[in-house]
C-alpha cells in the first residue's frame, strides 16, 4: 500500500466562514432588492448590488452560555463551533420540504440583522428561491413571515436551478431571455429534471427523484459501519460528507468496474485509505534494575506481613495463657477465703456466679487447645507439602530423563535417515491438523439441529436417558455388550458435552506446536505460512484486498478505513436507486421519460444544452456517466452537449442577483405585493419563466 493514497481525515470537517455585519447606510431609503437563496444545506443572501453573497449553513439552535447561563440563539457555523449546541440543532428543512418555520424565522432574523437593517420593517423587495413544486403550506407560511412579520413590500419566488441556467445563459439587456436546455439540479435531498424551451420551464414535464447528497452521505456511512462494525472511532455524518466529497466518484459503467475489481490487484490499485485520528498510549518501560527492586520490595513486604501476623498470634496466645492462669487462681482461692469474700471478688472480675467463671475457663482452654491443634495441623501440612514437592521433583526428573531419551533416539533417527524422519513428522503434522479440523467440523455440525450429527447426538441422549429396566435373565448371545472395553466408547460422553474442551483437544494442540517447532527448525521448506494458526485464519486474496487486517497492537492501522467498491457504490444510486433500497426510477430513466414526451425539434434543443447545477455536480465522473447514459437513448446523429454551471454552488444566487439587479422592473412585474397577498392568500404566486406553476395566478 503506497502512502500517497492515505487521506488523513481532519479533526474539524468544515472551515468556519466569518460573516461580518454590513452597514445599512448605503441602502437606507432605497428599493434595492434583497436576494435570498434558501438552500437546505446553505443559506445565501445579500443585496442585489453585491457581487458576492454571504453564506452560512442553514442550521439553528438555542443554547445556554456556560458562564452566564444566558440563553443564546446560534445560527450557521456558530452551531458547529459549540460542541454542546450541535446536539440540539435544527434546520428549517425536513428533507426537501420547508417545514420548521420557527427555525426559518430565526434564520431570517439573522439574515436581516446581518445586512444591517435596523428599522422595524424590511422596506425592500425580496427575491427568494424555493424548491420545484413547493407545497402550498410551505409557501403560505413563508409569505406570512415576509409580509406579516417583516412587512416587506414585494416578494418574488423563483426556482433555484432555473436561475442558475439564467446566470450561465444571460441575454443582452435589450433582448428577452430565450435559452433552452435540459436542467439537472442536484439538491440536498432530491434531484430534479426540468426541460426549458425558449426560456420557459416546462414544469408539467419536469421530474424529481428522492435521492441526492444527504441520502448518499447516509448510505456511505452505513456501508462503512457495515464493513467496520467494531471500528474504534465514531463515524459521524460529517465524516461521511468529507469522505464522499474527497474520495467518491461516478463510474461510466458500474457493472464493468465490479468485474474488474474481482481481481485483488485491481482492488488494491483503486483502494483509498482514510486515516482517522488516534492516540498512542504512553507506556513507560521499566528497566531490569527497577523490576528487580520492585520484586525485592514485594518480597520484603510479604515477609513483614508474615512477621506481623506471627507476632499477633503469639501475643494473643500469651494473653490467653495469662487470662487462664488468673482465672484458675481465682477458682483456687475459693477454698482459702470465706464464701462472701470470694463471691465479691468474683463480682469484681465481672462474673455473676461460679458457673459463668467455669464457662470462661472452658472457653480459654478450648482456644488454647485450638491453637495447639492449628500448630499441629500446620506442621502436618508442611510435611505433606514437602513430601509432595519431593515426589513432584522425582517425577520431573523421571520425565526429564524420558524426554532426553526420546530426544536422543529422535536425533539418531534424524541423523541416520533424515528424509524418512522429516516425512514422518510431516505426516504426523498433517494428521494432527486433520483431527483438529474434524473436531471443529463436528462441533459446528452439532450446533445445527437439522444436521445428521446433531440428530445422532439426540438419539444417544435418548438411549442413555431410557428408563427401561434391563432383564435379569439374558438370552444367549444377548449378554453384556462390553461397553467401555474400548477407549473410543467413552467418546460418547464428549459428544454429549460439546461445550467443554476435552483433554484430547488440548493434547493435540500441544503435539501440533511441538511438531511445528521441529519442522520450522529442521525443514527449510516449512515456513510460518505453513503452520496451523496461519492456515486456519487464512483468507482469500480478494477478501484480504477488500478488507485488510492489521495487528492488534497497530493502533494506526486499527483506525484506518479502506474504501474500494464503496467509492463508486455510494454514487451509483443516482442512476440505480434500487441498490440502496429506494423504490424509484434512476436519473437515466427519468431523463428518457422526459425526452420521450417532447417533440423531436425541441428535443434537439434540449440535448444540445444539458445543464447540470448543484454542488454534487463536481463529483468526479458525473459528466462521463451522464454522457454514457444519454447517448444510447438518442439518435446517432443527435448532438449531445453537457455543460456544468460556472459555479455549481453559487450560480443560483448569482442568477437571482443578476436578474434582480439588471431587470428590476421585470422583477416587480412577477412579484406579489402585500395587497395581493392579503387578497389572494399566501400560497398564490405570479407565473413567470423562473417560477413554479402550482398555485400561480
Amino acid at each position: 500500500m503506497s502512502e500517497n493514497i492515505i487521506l488523513n481525515i481532519p479533526n474539524a470537517t468544515f472551515d468556519p466562514n466569518v460573516v461580518e455585519t454590513s452597514s445599512y447606510g448605503e441602502f437606507r431609503g432605497t428599493d434595492t432588492p434583497i436576494v435570498i437563496d434558501n438552500g437546505a444545506t446553505t443559506m445565501r443572501w445579500g443585496f442585489a448590488s453585491s457581487s458576492i453573497p454571504k453564506c452560512q449553513p442553514n442550521i439553528i439552535t438555542k443554547y445556554k452560555e456556560r458562564k452566564s447561563n444566558r440563553p443564546l440563539l446560534l445560527f450557521g457555523d456558530a452551531v458547529e463551533l459549540e460542541g454542546g449546541a450541535k446536539a440540539q440543532a435544527r434546520t428549517p428543512w425536513e428533507g426537501d420540504v420547508l417545514l420548521n418555520f420557527d427555525a426559518f424565522e430565526s434564520a431570517l432574523d439573522y439574515v436581516f440583522l446581518n445586512l444591517g437593517i435596523d428599522t422595524s420593517t424590511v422596506a425592500h423587495p425580496i427575491l427568494m428561491s424555493e424548491r420545484l413544486a413547493t407545497p402550498s403550506h410551505s409557501r403560505a407560511l413563508t409569505s406570512e413571515l415576509i409580509f406579516e412579520l417583516y412587512s416587506a413590500p414585494h416578494l418574488t419566488y423563483c426556482v433555484d436551478s432555473l436561475m442558475s441556467l439564467y446566470q450561465n445563459n444571460q441575454p443582452q439587456l435589450s433582448h428577452p431571455y430565450t435559452a433552452s436546455g435540459l436542467v439537472i439540479s442536484l439538491n440536498t435531498a432530491s434531484t430534479s429534471v426540468i426541460p426549458v424551451i425558449d426560456g420557459k420551464g416546462i414544469m408539467s414535464r419536469s421530474k424529481r427523484i428522492p435521492w441526492s447528497t444527504s441520502q448518499s452521505y447516509e448510505y456511505l456511512q452505513k456501508l462503512i459501519q457495515l464493513k467496520y462494525p467494531n471500528f474504534p472511532a465514531r463515524i459521524t455524518s460529517s465524516h461521511a460528507s468529507w469522505i464522499f466529497h474527497n474520495v467518491c466518484e461516478f463510474s461510466p459503467d458500474y457493472t464493468s468496474l465490479l468485474r474488474r475489481l474481482q481481481n485483488p490487484v485491481e482492488i488494491r490499485s483503486h483502494d483509498r485509505i482514510i486515516q482517522f485520528p488516534y492516540m498512542v498510549p504512553s507506556e513507560i518501560e521499566k528497566t531490569e534494575d527497577e523490576m528487580t527492586r520492585i520484586a525485592e520490595r514485594r518480597k520484603e513486604q510479604g515477609r513483614r506481613l508474615q512477621e506481623i501476623a506471627a507476632k499477633q498470634r503469639m501475643e494473643k496466645l500469651v494473653q490467653n495463657s495469662k487470662d487462664l492462669e488468673h482465672l484458675l487462681l481465682l477458682k483456687k482461692d475459693k477454698s482459702t477465703v470465706r464464701k462472701a469474700e470470694w463471691l465479691a471478688r468474683l463480682e469484681n472480675e465481672g462474673f455473676e456466679d461460679e458457673a459463668t467463671l467455669e464457662e470462661a475457663i472452658k472457653k480459654l482452654e478450648l482456644k488454647l487447645d485450638e491453637e495447639g491443634l492449628k500448630e499441629k495441623r500446620r506442621q502436618k501440612l508442611m510435611k505433606a507439602g514437602f513430601e509432595a514437592r519431593q515426589r513432584a521433583h522425582k517425577e520431573k526428573e523421571r520425565e526429564k530423563i524420558q524426554r532426553e531419551d526420546e530426544a536422543r533416539r529422535e536425533q539418531e533417527e534424524r541423523e541416520n535417515d533424515f528424509e524418512t524422519w522429516i516425512l514422518r513428522i510431516r505426516q504426523e503434522h498433517q494428521m494432527t491438523m486433520e483431527k483438529i479440523r474434524e473436531r471443529k467440523r463436528r462441533k459446528a455440525a452439532l450446533s445445527d439441529r437439522k444436521s445428521a450429527s446433531s440428530q445422532a447426538r439426540m438419539k444417544t441422549i435418548a438411549s442413555l436417558a431410557s428408563e427401561t429396566p434391563t432383564a435379569k435373565k439374558r438370552r444367549k448371545g444377548h449378554g453384556d455388550d462390553d461397553f467401555g472395553a474400548d477407549d473410543d466408547d467413552w467418546a460418547v460422553y464428549r459428544k454429549l458435552n460439546i461445550g467443554a474442551p476435552s483433554s484430547d483437544e488440548e493434547d493435540d494442540i500441544v503435539q501440533l506446536q511441538t511438531l511445528e517447532e521441529k519442522l520450522l527448525t529442521f525443514d527449510p521448506s516449512f515456513t510460518v505460512a505453513d503452520t496451523f494458526s496461519v492456515l486456519s485464519t487464512q483468507r482469500s486474496p480478494l477478501l484480504e484486498a477488500f478488507l485488510p487486517r492489521y495487528d492488534e497492537n497497530d493502533i494506526a492501522g486499527q483506525c484506518k478505513v479502506h474504501l474500494s467498491t464503496e467509492r463508486w457504490r455510494s454514487c451509483e444510486p443516482w442512476f440505480n436507486p434500487s441498490m440502496a433500497g429506494v423504490d424509484t426510477a434512476g436519473l437515466g430513466e427519468v431523463l428518457a421519460n422526459v425526452l420521450s414526451t417532447i417533440n423531436e425539434t425541441d428535443k434537439r434543443k434540449l440535448v444540445q444544452n444539458v445543464f447540470v447545477t448543484g454542488t454534487p455536480a463536481v463529483i468526479p465522473g458525473f459528466v462521463p456517466r451522464l454522457q454514457a447514459t444519454l447517448r444510447p437513448i438518442l439518435d446517432p446523429d443527435t448532438t449531445l452537449r453537457i455543460t456544468l454551471a460556472n459555479d455549481v454552488s453559487l450560480d443560483s444566487w448569482n442568477g437571482m442577483r443578476t436578474f434582480a439587479y439588471t431587470r428590476p422592473e421585470e422583477l416587480l412585474q412577477h412579484a406579489i405585493s402585500k395587497q395581493e397577498y392579503e387578497e389572494h392568500g399566501g400560497e398564490r404566486i405570479k407565473r413567470w419563466w423562473g417560477s413554479n406553476w402550482n398555485w400561480a395566478i
